[in-house]
């Protein structure tokens, strides 16, 4: 049995533009049903979201059955958590507020095997087909993919350090607490922050890695796009079910 193929990995190689959504219903069922709306790929939330590493697998395997790449955000940046998400299967994480070089490092050492890393080696797993995948650990690393989130004014500061790390493939805007970091809670469309996200867009372009950022409103992420972002998750299942319902019930009760 071969390693599966990472698409996400794939398609940032490529320059594809990649269009996402962020899933916080920590749902098989509802998993399922959107990898297969013609998303590129669904984000997997555990750090804001009621996940744990067993719904996780649900998800995942919902996911195969779709045409979406699943993402995986871990709760923090902890080679315990991520140790144990890489074993269920995922290939992806986007680890939040990595902060520096050094955080940045650690964070791809949690998805590497020794010497390289400091992965915790266990032989049957649903990551390498409960050992099916007999190359599995001399192969992992070709489709592992590490994104990191860069959150705060000293993320942004840093940019190019982080991302000159060895391992990191992309890099993401998380605008929400960006936007608290430079004074303004709550108000992603402040143009202080625009600016800064904008900044860090050109930045990363001068690097060449791929960043990406979660832009729920439509105008931004057009904009966001039409600037350079590689991968903009575009909505939420959490809104896409609320902004549904509420429709619905306005139909009928005015």
């Amino acid at each position: 049995m071969d390693l599966p193929i990472n698409h996400f990995k794939q398609g940032l190689r490529e320059g594809r533009r990649l269009v996402g959504l962020w899933s916080s219903l920590s749902s098989g069922a509802a998993t399922e049903i959107v990898a297969d709306s013609g998303f590129d790929w669904i984000l997997i939330d555990t750090e804001h979201a009621p996940n744990e590493t067993p719904m996780v697998a649900d998800q995942l395997r919902a996911a195969s059955l779709g045409r979406a790449s699943p993402v995986v955000r871990p709760a923090w940046n902890d080679p315990v958590i991520v140790k144990r998400l890489l074993d269920v299967g995922v290939q992806t994480l986007l680890v939040p507020f990595v902060q520096s070089p050094d955080e940045a490092a650690r964070a791809v050492a949690a998805t590497r095997y020794p010497p390289r890393g400091m992965r915790g080696v266990a032989s049957v797993h649903r990551a390498n087909r409960y050992g099916r995948v007999t190359d599995y650990f001399a192969r992992a690393d070709e489709e592992m993919c590490v994104l990191v989130q860069l959150e705060t004014r000293a993320a942004i500061d840093a940019l190019e350090a982080i991302a000159a790390v060895d391992g990191i493939d992309g890099l993401f805007i998380g605008p929400s607490d960006l936007a608290a970091s430079l004074g303004h809670p709550g108000n992603n469309a402040h143009p202080d922050v625009r600016r800064t996200i904008e900044q860090a867009c050109r930045r990363a372009q001068a690097v060449r890695k791929p960043i990406g950022i979660l832009a729920p409103i439509e105008t931004d992420a057009r904009a966001y796009f039409d600037i350079g972002f590689a991968y903009v998750a575009v909505g939420s299942d959490v809104v896409v079910l609320r902004k549904g319902c509420d429709a619905l019930v306005k139909l009928f009760k005015g």
